[in-house]
């Protein structure tokens, strides 16, 4: 535990923001296993809408600073990806 009264508050408020971004996080990673999921039955439907929820998700974690865009970006283009080939 720090001394510093300054480290001890920065202590309290870095755990509030960790738990905000496990979060966050958690939610991007249902978000694609979701994605995932429904390309791996086949559903190509359902896999359009799931691909546009999870963008969003993705897109609000990019703007809360939890994921850097290009990391963001690159999630999208690969569930793009996978769903392009059912298509194909």
């Amino acid at each position: 535990m720090p001394n510093i009264k300054s480290s001890e508050r920065s202590v309290k408020t870095d755990a509030l923001r960790r738990s905000q971004n496990l979060s966050t996080k958690s939610t991007v990673r249902t978000a694609i296993r979701k994605v995932t999921a429904s390309v791996d039955a086949g559903n190509a439907d359902e896999s359009k809408t799931l691909l546009t929820n999870a963008s969003s998700v993705i897109d609000k974690a990019v703007a809360k600073g939890v994921l850097h865009k290009n990391a963001a970006a690159r999630k999208k283009s690969r569930l793009a990806k996978k769903i392009n080939q059912i298509n194909a």
